[in-house]
């Protein structure tokens, strides 16, 4: 399996998932104030304005844009005032059903319209952070989006209005999956875009060597692995490779795979499933002790005193 497949397993983990299919014509604007928001586009017609606290992009017809950090966005048509744009919540309970037709009053000559898919996720912050982290604010870059990759726009458009209809069984489940779906279309866009002089980690996921270490560790982050043994593994020398994982990726091949094991550990002490022993066995941990002390230097609390604060702050 490769790199970005195994890391997707523990890092994709979209929930809540809400989508509008929406069609605006006139004057429009809102923004998106959820935390921990992921937000996806698809545009069937017509065009609007994004904005980011540090970019701004035009979208038009065709487009399938990804905002990774989707909270302070504002979407808006040309020539908007944004300091007057309403919350998403607050725009959306002026019409009915989530489908905007505001060709009304002053607007109701105007030629400016769009129709779009707007798909709202929430994501587990901590396991998939990393991952975001390294991302622009809306990807991939505009016209990087292939013919092939556009036909996922035809099937979006099928797949929801069918999802559409109320208390359908397994709703929820194809949303959440068709979004993570459209999700990995547009990390991979970017990914196989980055040029080679990026300073960005997620350009090991696409080096010849450094892809199949990263698959490796990912695919059995519970297994011991030794740099000498990754090394071998991708046909390198010990210190070439340590030096090359190090160029690429920020810090030493075991040291990455720690901190994976770690978010991975954290992931399940917000679930219910396993016990702290259970959860030490799963990443790689012979003892709790040793695990215990693992994840103190890390996130400077126990596991049991992490599962606590976060069932703590669930409750709230």
């Amino acid at each position: 399996m490769d790199a970005l497949s195994t890391l997707l397993q523990q890092a994709q983990h979209l929930s809540q998932t809400k989508y509008y299919h929406l069609h605006i014509a006139g004057d429009w604007g809102y923004s998106i104030i959820n935390e921990q928001t992921l937000c996806l586009y698809l545009v069937e017609s017509g065009s609007f304005c994004i904005n980011t606290a540090d970019s701004s992009r035009q979208v038009y017809a065709g487009d399938i844009v990804m905002l990774p950090h989707a909270k302070g966005h504002v979407c808006h048509t040309l020539g908007h005032q944004t300091n007057t744009t309403k919350v998403l919540d607050e725009f959306l309970s002026d019409y009915d059903k989530g489908v905007i037709d505001s060709t009304k009053d002053s607007a109701k000559n105007s030629t400016e319209k769009a129709r779009f898919l707007l798909v709202e996720c929430q994501y587990d912050q901590q396991t998939i952070q990393p991952l975001l982290a390294v991302l622009p604010a809306i990807l991939p870059e505009q016209g990087t989006i292939s013919k092939i990759q556009f036909r996922a726009l035809d099937q979006a458009f099928i797949s929801l209005t069918l999802e559409s209809e109320p208390e359908r069984l397994g709703q929820l489940a194809m949303v959440n999956l068709w979004a993570s779906m459209v999700m990995v279309e547009c990390l991979r866009t970017y990914i196989e875009t980055l040029s080679e002089t990026t300073d960005s980690w997620l350009a090991a996921i696409r080096h010849p060597y450094l892809a199949k270490a990263l698959a490796m560790m990912h695919g059995k982050p519970n297994y011991s692995w030794t740099t000498c043994e990754l090394a071998k593994a991708v046909g390198m020398s010990r210190s070439s490779f340590t030096q090359r994982f190090k160029d690429k990726v920020g810090v030493p091949p075991l040291t990455y795979l720690i901190q994976y094991r770690l978010r991975i550990a954290a992931h399940h002490l917000r679930l219910p499933y396993y016990n702290i022993g259970q959860i030490g066995t799963l990443v790689g941990y012979s003892s709790n002790s040793t695990f215990s002390q693992a994840f103190k230097r890390a996130y400077d609390m126990s596991p049991r005193q992490y599962r606590q604060r976060y069932q703590n702050l669930s409750t709230q």
